[in-house]
This record gives structure tokens, C-alpha cells and sequence, in this order.
């Protein structure tokens, strides 16, 4: 268990504090501030006690090679979020509620009994519904995309903002095997016109081991991925900023589409 030193803590609340407010950290302030993996989930974890709700789900960041080396880093991340942040589609939300948002195309995977690292990648498939998702990251920081550092990353609960999410459907009934998670395709627009596109494969070769991964990492932290609990297992594009308008993500596998409106 990693202690926090003062400044360390008081870095938490400040990253609470931008939660509350929707006034941006500025970088330069906290750049040095925590310096290793382990002191960055640990001042995660302090901002989570602030906030005084039980952790609702994770997102998982960084499942590419291009975003890896975008913040110099070579595994992925994670980062707890609570449960008014996961919103069903169709969902309606405001830019003057966020601070920078961006968007990502996701698959999203809820377990239907508690996870362990003992789990097989079929076992998971087994052990879970799934659903297409819209991802809306944003950060406490100003200015973060893509210069924030990873352990800042890490420490803002992985910039966590929201996740709108599909239809959740059995992971079995959408996936013929653990292999056909990795075919999903799936294309991004914004007022019908269509901004990019994607397939689950990026997603660490398949978005199963995105949360095998997730699993294995909250068990070797004293944690586990509940029953219940949703994960953002990881993005299929490279993410536009969010604007005003009607968003979608269209995704095959009958797993239909996502809809967001944002004034």
C-alpha cells in the first residue's frame, strides 16, 4: 500500500476540487508531484474516497501502441469512475457540464458475476454483457490532449469523463467465440456526417484481453471487478474533440447504435 506524502494529497483534492468546480489544473503546477505507477493509482484512490460513492465501473486507456507512445508508456491504464457517469443511450449532456472532452468509439463489458484473474478470455466472454459505447474522456487539466504525462493521466482517474452505452446484451448471444470480439466495426458521426472509423482489433488485438488485463491489475491492488461493475475496455479511433451536435456510433455485430446530443 503506497502513503501519500502531503503534496501528494493535496494534489488529490486539487484534482477533486476541478471535479467540483470545472476550473482547470494547470500542469506546470503539479508536473513532478507523483513520479511512479503505483503513487498515481494511489492518489486516484484518494480522489475516489472524496467523492464518498462506490467505484460503479473503470475505463480502460492506452490499449493501442500509437496512444502508448503518444504518453510514453508501454501497458495500458485504468481509471475508476462512479456510477452517474455511465449513461444509457440515447443520452443528452452539455459542453458547459465538461472541461475538454474528447470522443471514443468502445465496446463496453459488464460482469454478470464477480471477476478473477483466474479467468480464462472465454471465461470472460462468458461472464459478461456487452454493449457498443461512446466514450467522452476529459481531464481536471487544461490543455491535456495529448501532452498531459501518464502518471497526471493516471492520477485524474485516467481522465474519466463519461460513457454512454447500447443496448447490453450477453456477450455469448452477440460473439460466436472469443476470437470474433476482435471483428466489430464501427463508424463515429456527427450530424450525419461520418468522421472516422474503426474495428475492435485495436483494442489490444481484442477488447477481452482489455479486461483480462483490467482484472488482473485491480486483483494484484488488493481489488476486484465486481458483478455489476461496467469497463470502457478501450477505443477503436483516435479521439476528435467533442462539439455541439448529434453524435452516433454505428456499430455492426446487431449491436445497433449509440446516440449522444450535446448543446
Amino acid at each position: 500500500m503506497t502513503t501519500l506524502n502531503a503534496n501528494q494529497k493535496e494534489f488529490a483534492m486539487a484534482l477533486y476540487d476541478a471535479t467540483l468546480t470545472g476550473k482547470p489544473l494547470e500542469e506546470k503546477d503539479w508536473k513532478s508531484v507523483v513520479e511512479d505507477d503505483e503513487t498515481a493509482y494511489a492518489v486516484q484512490d484518494e480522489v475516489m474516497r472524496l467523492k464518498g460513492v462506490p467505484v460503479g465501473g473503470y475505463k480502460v486507456s492506452l490499449t493501442s501502441k500509437q496512444t502508448q507512445d503518444m504518453f510514453d508508456a508501454d501497458s495500458p491504464l485504468y481509471g475508476q469512475q462512479v456510477n452517474r457517469r455511465f449513461l444509457p443511450a440515447p443520452a443528452n449532456v452539455s459542453l458547459n457540464d465538461l472541461m475538454e472532452p474528447l470522443v471514443e468509439v468502445e465496446l463496453a463489458f459488464r460482469a454478470t458475476t464477480d471477476l478473477t484473474s483466474n479467468d480464462s478470455l472465454e471465461d470472460l466472454l462468458n461472464k459478461t454483457t456487452v454493449a457498443g459505447a461512446l466514450e467522452v474522456p476529459d481531464s481536471r487539466f487544461k490543455d491535456w490532449f495529448p501532452s498531459l504525462g501518464k502518471y497526471n493521466v493516471m492520477s485524474d482517474c485516467a481522465v474519466g469523463g463519461l460513457v454512454v452505452y447500447g443496448k447490453e446484451v450477453p456477450s455469448t448471444k452477440v460473439f460466436k467465440d472469443v476470437a470474433d470480439v476482435a471483428t466489430v466495426h464501427a463508424e463515429l458521426f456527427l450530424d450525419d456526417q461520418k468522421l472516422d472509423e474503426g474495428d475492435s482489433k485495436e483494442v489490444l488485438g481484442n477488447p477481452l484481453k482489455s479486461l483480462q488485463w483490467l482484472v488482473k491489475k485491480l486483483e494484484e491492488q488488493g481489488k476486484q471487478f465486481k458483478e455489476g461493475q461496467l469497463v470502457s475496455s478501450g477505443t477503436f479511433v483516435l479521439p476528435p474533440h467533442l462539439k455541439e451536435g448529434h453524435w452516433a456510433v454505428n456499430f455492426d455485430h446487431q449491436l445497433g447504435n449509440v446516440n449522444l446530443n450535446v448543446d
